[in-house]
């Protein structure tokens, strides 16, 4: 998991539609760089459990200031004892290294 690193020392880049999101290939290997990640077609997503609800909120709101800085938000489902985090780059319809980059933040936030 040494790539991890990597990804959480880079930051996001702006995604206009002009660049096209990753291939099968480029997502396969992106995803062997995160632990317990899941593909679901045009999204990554992984669900973080937490003893309770105050734990699951303080989760939450490190999560916006991180996305905020990086300016690449992610979807989030939230229950007294989980957070679901979800990501896409919708300007690309599809995914892009800056999902990636952000998967790595949000582990490292939940291993901090």
């Amino acid at each position: 998991m040494d790539n991890v690193c990597d990804l959480t020392s880079k930051k996001c880049k702006p995604c206009e539609g002009g660049i096209p999101p990753l291939s099968q290939p480029e997502v396969d290997s992106m995803m062997k760089q995160l632990e317990g990640w899941l593909q679901y077609g045009n999204l990554i997503g992984k669900t973080y459990h937490f003893k309770d609800y105050y734990q699951v909120i303080a989760f939450v709101n490190a999560i916006a200031w991180m996305t905020h800085r990086e300016d690449h938000h992610p979807d989030l489902a939230v229950t007294y004892d989980t957070c679901h985090v979800e990501y896409t780059t919708h300007a690309i319809h599809g995914l892009s290294e800056n999902d990636f980059i952000c998967a790595a933040k949000v582990d490292a936030l939940f291993k901090s």
